[in-house]
């Protein structure tokens, strides 16, 4: 009875980090328009001050509660795995986990950040640019720029999957896709990151059906 409240409160948290995602492609994609590059520095310390409170509970949802309710998922899916390869289940979790702190750790440290740069804009506007650059840096290299860490996590896990016929071909499949689209996000090309999140976003609803209508 516990493994299969688990499966279930681990498929409600992968359909909530879709719908987390999505919140967050419309958000930064369509509500927030950001200062082009040709901008003043005075343009842009208004924009991060204006939209303080937005961005500040956007770091907040996209990266660490997502990182919370990825945990959950990442042991929700370890129990399911680990009967039928228990070593290669504990690896595959151990990039889980390790891409929980990433995530986590790069929202957190987004949100300090952006603190600092507004008390500092107050006197030393330039300086304070220089910080939230090298913030985005940090931010976007721990979890926001790449996804390496997540796309090996999924691959592995659906390669599991598919020796042991845990979950439908058909997930299975697009797990590959997502974990080999997360991986080449080493290479500095949008296209990668693209494909990866919209393709995660159906996987975490995808999979998050089929753990609450089969936890077993």
């Amino acid at each position: 009875m516990e493994l299969k409240m688990l499966q279930k409160i681990g498929g409600i948290c992968a359909i909530l980090e879709a719908l987390i995602y999505i919140l967050a492609f419309i958000i930064y994609g369509g509500v927030l328009v950001y200062p082009d590059d040709n901008a003043s520095t005075a343009m842009q310390l208004n924009f991060l001050s204006d939209n303080y409170l937005t961005l500040s509970i956007l770091n907040l949802t996209s990266y660490v509660l997502f990182g919370i309710l990825l945990a959950v998922l990442v042991l929700a899916i370890h129990e399911r795995l680990k009967k039928y390869s228990p070593t290669f289940s504990t690896l595959t979790s151990v990039f889980g986990i390790i891409w929980v702190g990433l995530v986590i750790a790069s929202g957190m440290i987004a949100n300090v950040g952006l603190n600092s740069v507004i008390s500092t804009g107050v006197k030393e506007p330039e300086n304070a640019m220089i910080i939230w650059s090298s913030v985005n840096i940090i931010s976007e290299g721990l979890g926001g720029g790449n996804e390496i860490v997540g796309g090996i996590w999924v691959l592995l896990l659906s390669i599991i999957a598919l020796k042991g016929r845990f979950f439908s071909k058909s997930l299975i499949f697009l797990g590959v896709i997502v974990g080999i689209a997360g991986v080449l996000t080493v290479y500095p090309l949008d296209i990668f990151t693209e494909i990866f999140g919209i393709s995660q976003i159906i996987w975490f609803i995808w999979i998050g059906i089929f753990m609450i209508r089969k936890p077993t």
